[in-house]
């Protein structure tokens, strides 16, 4: 039988979906038919959470009942804790998110997927105790004892404090808010055609994100925010820019935090980022690595006019996590902690009629070979 071959299968829809869409020409994502800038504006990532798993904003009722659920559930268990200290102190903090989260799923009952109940649980679980995992690893590779949260503290606010035991500024905790809506959902992406690929065997959601964590650690997707932070460094000043993207290009290797595979105009989310720097910088006084940013862009979209090569999500977020002073390492970890709630809606959504994914491919090796007797090779 005859078969169209699509590297990397693109654009081949794989599944549908009412969680999110995006217009690549235009440039507009929405989550569940809501622009993503007006849920930065208007809302909270925990009620955005709720709108992507659950497909509705949720009544002030709904609300205070899974933002309380998720509050008092961000504790993890001390062998969680010993796990992480028996891991070595260079890993990278990736591996040490996907090792904890598929321990998770020994410590709480997931194996039944149909049971309604126990998933709204389990996925209370995997968002609320996320960043409390990211935040203790921060911690313990340099020694240090994890801090518990505290429940008086919002969602950002107290992954701040547990990452340094202090409660940051107003809007440091609204910024970094708004990235986590704006890492929250991205269609039928990498990691989470992964974690749709381990869902529909029906395996537990903590192996669901475990496996959508690993395929994020990869450059080409969610590790990208780190490379573009490596590389504003490596230029360091913003008059060695031009000539940076020059060799870039001219060598014909990728530019981090440029181009998307959807994205034909500036991702829309890079837009409203590079709005949180400033208003970021505004408070708290601007950094180089974004003055460097900024003639990058300028001489990539000189060099790069008219093929539709833009600053994606990745382009600006690792500058605003450097200001705030969040290690290098941890901003992909940052990402996985947004997009659970994405993988785990994509889920929830795969469940409802669940198929095996199964794939073809083309086979181009050769047939009827002969053994050859180890003698005679």
């Amino acid at each position: 039988m005859p078969h169209d071959f699509m590297p990397g299968l693109a654009g081949v829809p794989a599944a549908t979906s009412s969680i999110s869409d995006v217009d690549g020409q235009r440039g507009i994502l929405e989550y569940r038919g809501i622009r993503v800038e007006e849920l930065c504006a208007k809302s909270s990532y925990l009620e955005t959470a709720y709108l992507l798993l659950f497909g509705h904003l949720p009544t002030q009722g709904e609300l205070q009942r899974w933002t309380n659920d998720v509050t008092h559930h961000r504790r993890i268990k001390f062998r969680i804790i010993d796990l992480m200290k028996c891991l070595p102190e260079q890993g990278h903090a990736m591996d040490a998110l996907q090792a904890a989260v598929a321990a998770l799923g020994m410590f709480y009952p997931g194996r039944n997927v149909k049971d309604v109940e126990n998933n709204y649980w389990s996925a209370v679980r995997l968002v609320a105790k996320l960043p409390t995992i990211v935040a203790a690893w921060a911690r313990l590779r340099y020694g240090d004892a994890p801090i518990p949260p505290r429940d008086d503290l919002g969602f950002s606010e107290n992954f701040f404090y547990m990452l340094t035991e202090s409660v940051p500024h107003p809007l440091w905790a609204e910024i970094f808010d708004d990235c986590l809506i704006l890492h929250a959902e991205h269609t039928m992406n990498a990691s989470t055609f992964t974690g749709l690929v381990t869902a529909s065997t029906l395996a537990d959601p903590y192996t669901v994100v475990a496996s959508s964590i690993g395929a994020l650690k990869g450059p080409l997707h969610g590790g990208a925010n780190e490379e573009v932070v490596v590389m504003l460094k490596e230029i360091g000043t913003a008059d060695k820019a031009r000539s940076y993207v020059e060799g870039v290009l001219g060598n014909k290797k990728k530019l981090m935090g440029f181009g998307h595979r959807v994205y034909k105009v500036k991702d829309p989310r890079a837009t409203v980022l590079q709005g949180l720097c400033q208003s970021l910088f505004k408070e708290c006084g601007s950094s180089p690595l974004y003055e460097v940013a900024l003639e990058v862009e300028r001489a990539a979209g000189e060099l790069l006019k008219g093929k539709g090569i833009h600053p994606n999500v990745d382009f600006y977020s690792g500058i605003i996590y450097d200001k705030m002073g969040i290690e290098v390492d941890l901003f992909t970890p940052l990402f996985a902690m947004a997009r659970v709630s994405g993988w785990l809606a994509h889920w929830l959504e795969q469940l409802r009629e669940n198929k095996l994914f199964r794939p073809d491919q083309i086979y181009s090796g050769e047939h009827n070979r002969p053994y050859v007797p180890l003698a005679q090779r």
